[in-house]
């Protein structure tokens, strides 16, 4: 039986990889590494600069592969996460075919594997005919908690994870992630808001403060941020003022 090994990389920081993740990729005789295209190319170099850091398996070779996009404008997005599962699901397969019997092969996933994104939902549409092995890794809200030296919780209070497009009133503690529209802009001002983007990458940013008095700096930060990387992923914590 082949075995997939879906490996945790943390938000963009080579170091935050566990010696787990370490002892998985040298585990692997074929490393995946995921295209999404010229405008977010950082992303696949990162994955190769893990893959030539970490990696001392003579054995081991990556396979990058295209990943198939979804139109993010479309207010119906969430609509055809289905369709884009299975696309990817055959091209996983197809990459599978590639994998030595009894060997293993791993993805490389952002941040943490369990935390919004999608490859573990894709591989179960596989079937049972391969062993799966999930290795943990920093998640965005880890990297952004740090970076700006705050507990994600306060004394026996709960924390809500959520996106923007979920976002509404705010009562607890809450994790936006994957805030395209920039939910933050219709949340009450007299929040407190600590945002970061690029967390855990040389180009990390963060802004912090009441959510009133920085609300634009934010939205000017992110979209000078895009336009000079080509893409941005960024998480907020919103809270009520002490």
């Amino acid at each position: 039986m082949k075995t997939i090994l879906i490996v945790g990389i943390g938000t963009g920081n080579p170091e935050h990889l566990t010696v787990q993740a370490i002892n998985a990729l040298n585990r692997a005789d074929v490393l995946f590494i995921p295209d999404k295209g010229a405008g977010k190319g950082d992303l696949a170099e990162l994955r190769r600069e893990i893959v030539a850091r970490y990696v001392t398996n003579p054995a081991g070779r990556t396979v990058e592969y295209g990943v198939p996009k979804r139109d993010a404008a479309n207010p119906d997005y969430g609509a055809g996460v289905d369709d884009w599962h299975a696309a990817l699901a055959g091209r996983f397969e197809a990459l599978l075919a590639d994998v030595p019997d009894g060997g293993a092969c791993a993805f490389l996933v952002w941040g943490d594997p369990g935390l919004y994104d999608s490859t573990i939902r894709i591989i179960e549409r596989l079937g049972t005919r391969f062993a799966v092995e999930i290795i943990p890794g920093i998640t965005a809200i880890q990297a952004l908690t740090a970076a700006h030296g705050i507990a994600l919780n306060r004394i026996g209070e709960p924390v809500h994870i959520t996106t923007g497009r979920r976002l509404g009133p705010v009562h607890d503690d809450t994790v936006v992630m994957l805030d395209g529209q920039t939910a933050f802009l219709n949340a009450d001002p007299d929040l407190d808001i600590f945002w970061g983007a690029y967390l855990g990458t040389p180009d990390q940013i963060t802004i912090a403060g009441r959510l009133g008095d920085v609300r634009d700096e934010i939205v000017a930060t992110r979209k000078a941020a895009r336009e000079r990387h080509g893409w941005i992923m960024d998480t907020y914590l919103l809270r009520k003022r002490d």
